[in-house]
């Protein structure tokens, strides 16, 4: 049985289908069709809801707002949480602010689109004192509008921020809290549906128990990707075990010389502490998908998943970062460069799960950086994502880690690339000579996205661009508009 708000209103379901969207369930069983279905692939955002959370210590909680895409939440996710939907937002007949401005600048033509951005809007809102450009644009980077353009949208997201008002739920935010408080989780909870069923523990030892006891399941977190094998693939997940409630795996701990970061923590919550370490891990973080999938999407999913375009797992090589995997009481801990072992294959045995993912910090004489290839800026899947992670001191490469996305059939270290860099001088010469033996660390596919030999000539141009970078930084803005 799981339990969630649906604005304020409790919602007790035990017979639902672990597989049915929070989309689907809106509109098909409660009749809420303002929430509409684009692309069911997380790419459109008309999907988009508000989901509410309690953060903050005992005594002095607080709901946070962020927004999801509903085609590829499972139902089960919204347990002990608010769900709030376009439907939710007039009140007492009058129009939410954020659909007022909307309106007033014109935001919306044929309207389909216009749902989603509104939720996303209502969570800007929420989440800000005032307007800021660039966090608007961030907040609706995951709202494709085909009519109407983006400037008058941005004028009604300008309106609602800085003509904020409290609303019915600012009014309300004492008793949701308590609502919140009452039905907050506190066993393991299971959704069934009799043939397909979703296993939600509380604690990693329970999730431990309960994948040993049903190896065969798959692991729910953000599902972000797993979603669209039901989505996209029309395929049934007969045994599903959901870790977001896991507490030990949402936490991120920082260390003297590593930062520790549980599996399940979402993309959203990792970016202040990566970002803060390596700008360009934030920066990349910024590209990756949109602050939807991001709110929900985790850092040991993007690993687990083991996609050879991911875009945190070239980043987390370079920087020499590790797994801790779980089986039982049993932990160990693996190199993240030997995890991979052939397109989606990893090492993870049956009824293991990752637990943590641990993160060099930062030295002095390190110099990194991250590109991103990709035919959009925004919500788009790399081509080619490739990290430069250096030693140099005195004008020579005292050590050289360097790993590539797209470029084979899993997320890989440029073995002869480095071994190039080791211990030459860090002149244009040795990079051309590096350049060389990245051509043998890779044979590049052809694909929808880019031909071999794009990739293979865009890995040696990101190469020359980080040495550009850190030779002329003058260079840097120009050359980053391109990439």
């Amino acid at each position: 049985m799981i339990r969630f708000l649906l604005n304020r209103e409790l919602r007790v379901e035990d017979r639902l289908d672990p597989n049915l969207t929070v989309l689907n369930y809106l509109r098909q069983h409660l009749g809420k069709t303002g929430t509409k279905e684009g692309c069911a692939s997380g790419d459109c955002g008309a999907c988009t809801v508000v989901v509410g959370e309690l953060v903050g210590a005992e005594g002095a909680e607080r709901i946070r707002y962020r927004t999801l895409n509903s085609c590829l939440t499972f139902v089960s996710a919204l347990h002990g949480k608010q769900l709030i939907v376009v439907d939710d937002l007039k009140h007492r007949g009058e129009l939410h602010g954020v659909q007022q401005a909307m309106v007033d600048c014109h935001g919306s033509q044929c309207g389909f689109c216009t749902p989603g951005f509104v939720m996303s809007m209502f969570a800007l809102q929420k989440n800000c004192n005032d307007f800021d450009k660039a966090e608007a644009l961030e907040a609706m980077a995951g709202n494709l509008c085909r009519c109407t353009g983006y400037r008058p949208i941005l004028d009604a997201a300008r309106q609602a921020c800085s003509r904020k008002q409290p609303d019915q739920f600012d009014a309300a935010e004492a008793e949701t809290v308590a609502q919140l408080k009452a039905i907050a989780p506190r066993e393991t909870a299971e959704l069934n549906s009799g043939d397909k069923r979703c296993l939600l523990p509380l604690t990693v030892a329970d999730l431990a128990d309960l994948y040993q006891a049903n190896p065969q399941a798959r692991l729910l977190a953000g599902g972000t990707d797993l979603a669209l094998e039901v989505t996209q693939f029309h395929r049934e997940l007969p045994v599903m075990i959901y870790v977001g409630h896991v507490e030990e795996m949402k936490r991120i701990e920082i260390r003297d010389d590593v930062i520790e970061i549980g599996a399940a923590t979402p993309l959203t919550d990792c970016y202040e502490v990566l970002a803060g370490e390596y700008p360009d891990f934030g920066a990349l973080l910024h590209r990756f998908a949109s602050l939807q999938i991001r709110n929900q999407g985790t850092l040991g999913g993007n690993i687990g998943n083991a996609s050879p375009i991911g875009d945190s797992p070239p980043l987390l090589i370079a920087l020499g970062a590790s797994l801790v995997l779980r089986k039982g009481s049993r932990t160990r801990t693996l190199p993240l460069e030997d995890f991979f072992l052939d397109y989606r294959i990893t090492a993870r045995e049956e009824g293991e799960f990752i637990e943590r993912i641990i993160v060099p910090r930062a030295h002095s004489s390190q110099a990194f950086r991250a590109y991103k290839v990709s035919k959009r800026l925004d919500d788009d899947i790399s081509a080619v994502c490739a990290a430069f992670n250096l030693d140099i001191a005195d004008g020579r490469v005292r050590s050289a880690r360097i790993a590539f996305g797209g470029m084979a059939a899993i997320p890989k270290r440029a073995a002869a690339c480095e071994a190039a860099l080791q211990g030459a001088a860090w002149t244009q010469a040795s990079i051309e000579q590096a350049c060389e033996a990245l051509a043998a660390d890779f044979t590049p596919l052809s694909d929808f996205r880019a031909s071999k030999e794009y990739r293979q000539l865009t890995a040696q141009n990101l190469l020359r661009k980080f040495f550009l970078e850190l030779t002329a930084p003058e260079v840097e803005t120009r050359v980053t508009a391109y990439v």
